[in-house]
């Protein structure tokens, strides 16, 4: 992408060159020059987002760091509500930063995931358990060349790995309803140790639920054996309360994804049949 450029109002002054006499000579029959002034200014930036709009986005799109499209009425199909907006302020140490560098995306990075539950709602278990993220943007080239200067925090829901969710009208405090997660909860096509098995929000056809989360040390190594079986151990004894007293019962304890350790979740995904 290209830089970020400062916006500058340039101011051009003609100065308009004196009329010489050469007829009489004598200097003060010349007439005064006097200077015209010409100035140019900079159209006023675009509108920063709102938050509570509503946006038409794709699966791709809603990766991009970007998004020029128009928001649309939130009664309308829509898979993005906007969550928060901010300043972006892409100056360090007198420098202005592109929109994609590496130090602005760290920003968002760090300021947009915080607005998750505060907007939706739920417990901290509840939002880990759902299939709600927060996605970010920032200007376009030609909109922060025009001054703005904002970031936007989106909510999404992921249908399945590469497809989103239709989201509801307003998405305020959706979490804090009983049964918000049989829509926007965690659940898979199979037994998570199968082949094949895909998460799946749990408003799509599905076979398994995750129905809690097992926190893992945060120094531990990635799939390291005696956090395995700590986790299991605790994943058995919240299946076994699920399942009241059956001596026998499913469950299957899953680690976050290598993607998903390196992004620094430390927690991992307590599964069972649905019945």
């Amino acid at each position: 992408m290209s830089r970020l450029h400062r916006m500058v109002a340039l101011v051009a002054l003609v100065l308009l060159p004196a009329l010489a006499a050469c007829s009489s000579g004598d200097p003060d029959s010349a007439p005064t020059p006097e200077p015209s002034v010409s100035v140019s200014s900079a159209p006023p930036p675009p509108a920063a987002p709102t938050v509570g709009s509503c946006h038409r986005l794709s699966f791709e799109a809603a990766a991009d760091p970007v998004d020029s499209s128009a928001a649309v009425p939130c009664r309308s199909t829509h898979t993005s509500v906007t969550t928060e907006v901010g300043r972006l302020g892409p100056l360090v140490d007198g420098h202005l930063l592109a929109v994609d560098s590496r130090t602005v995306q760290a920003k968002l990075a760090k300021a947009c995931p915080p607005t998750l539950g505060p907007y939706v709602g739920g417990d901290q278990t509840t939002q880990r358990l759902s299939r709600l993220k927060i996605v970010w943007f920032s200007p376009t080239v030609e909109q922060a060349d025009a001054g703005a200067n904002w970031f936007r925090c989106d909510v999404v829901g992921l249908r399945s790995d590469n497809r989103l969710l239709a989201l509801p009208a307003t998405m305020k405090k959706v979490l804090d309803a009983p049964d918000a997660l049989d829509r926007f909860g965690t659940c898979g096509t199979t037994d998570p140790s199968a082949r094949g098995f895909q998460p799946v929000a749990c408003s799509v056809r599905h076979t398994w639920r995750a129905i809690d989360v097992v926190d893992l040390p945060s120094d531990t190594r990635y799939l390291d054996k005696a956090a395995s079986t700590r986790a299991e151990g605790a994943c058995k004894n919240t299946a076994s309360d699920r399942s009241k007293g059956a001596l026998k019962f499913e469950y299957s304890f899953v680690w976050p994804t290598r993607a998903e350790w390196a992004a620094g979740q430390r927690y991992g995904y307590c599964w069972v049949p649905e019945r």
